[in-house]
């Protein structure tokens, strides 16, 4: 057997250094290049479940504005700005799932299956509430309450006022002044019966509103006919006004009444408080919960504030 000499053990051993380091060289170089890659990759993950928590807020904001506004041309804005803010939402939340496809945890795939669920659910309240919001009804309605309903009323008492003044001394004076008060009393009730019935929530109480209502309506008319059974009123100028001012009140009432039954101020703002506010919490928390699982998803030879090997 020959003996390899000296020289010849020297040269196979710095050989086999040599390609040592090269060894050691390529796999160093290639576990940092995939450390990097991982890094990015849970970097792109992490930014992507921000941007989703932050338009997340924007989109409630938006649709809160839409419910809180008090004329059509604000709350469609709001609307608008809450469905693109929705639809943003929706569009990262398909970049993540593709993204996860490639990488990430069960247990964040798992997450972000449950995210989709609520997301569902808030976009489904999202769009019955902001249908609802940007008709403003019951904002619609205390206007004509307090505008027009409100003027034609005051023309009515103001007409049977005269009607009390320009027949003061006569024998019948005391009989007009009891049925004109007694028609201004049924105008005034009947006016105040109106805000309660708009802010009214459930129909019950509305239908409970509308029977008092109806019974003023009663009276009022029954004290005008009266007034016009007088032989003296039949061509009264003042009568004749206080009943024209008064049938104008009552189309605008029957307004009223069919704006205050479509509630969609009382029932968005419900919604609002309700039902968007939990799904909205559980949306919230869930991508709180998948950001978290992101972070803490490990990587080999990384440490986050912690030393690998605590001595």
């Amino acid at each position: 057997m020959i003996m390899p000499d000296k020289e010849d053990v020297i040269r196979m051993t710095a050989g086999a250094l040599a390609l040592s380091m090269v060894f050691l060289g390529v796999f160093h170089f290639y576990q940092k290049q995939n450390t990097s890659e991982q890094l990015a990759f849970k970097a792109s993950r992490i930014d992507l479940v921000r941007q989703m928590q932050s338009t997340l807020s924007s989109a409630s904001e938006a649709e809160k504005s839409a419910v809180l506004a008090i004329t059509d041309r604000e709350s469609q804005t709001f609307a608008d700005q809450a469905r693109a803010a929705t639809a943003e939402i929706e569009k990262l939340r398909r970049e993540l799932g593709e993204l996860l496809k490639t990488g990430g945890t069960q247990g964040e795939k798992e997450l972000l299956n449950q995210f989709s669920e609520y997301f569902a659910e808030f976009q489904r309240v999202d769009h019955e509430l902001l249908l609802l919001s940007v008709r403003n009804t019951n904002i619609k309605a205390y206007d004509l309450a307090f505008g027009p309903a409100s003027s034609a009323l005051n023309e009515m008492n103001t007409a049977l006022s005269r009607l009390i003044a320009s027949n003061a001394g006569l024998p019948e004076e005391k009989q007009f002044m009891s049925l004109a008060y007694s028609a201004q009393i049924s105008g005034l009730r009947l006016h105040t019966l109106i805000p309660p019935h708009i802010a009214e929530e459930h129909d019950q109480k509305m239908d409970s509103l509308e029977d008092l209502m109806f019974k003023e309506d009663k009276k009022l008319r029954e004290n005008l006919d009266n007034l016009a059974a007088l032989l003296k009123l039949n061509h009264n100028n003042d009568l004749t006004t206080a009943v024209s001012s008064y049938t104008r009140f009552t189309k605008i009432k029957t307004q009223i009444l069919a704006l205050s039954r479509e509630n969609t101020n009382v029932k968005s703002l419900s919604i609002s408080l309700n039902q968007k506010r939990k799904v909205m919490l559980l949306c919230q928390d869930t991508l709180n919960g998948l950001q978290q699982a992101i972070l803490e998803e490990p990587i080999a030879g990384v440490t986050y504030g912690h030393p690998a090997k605590p001595r």
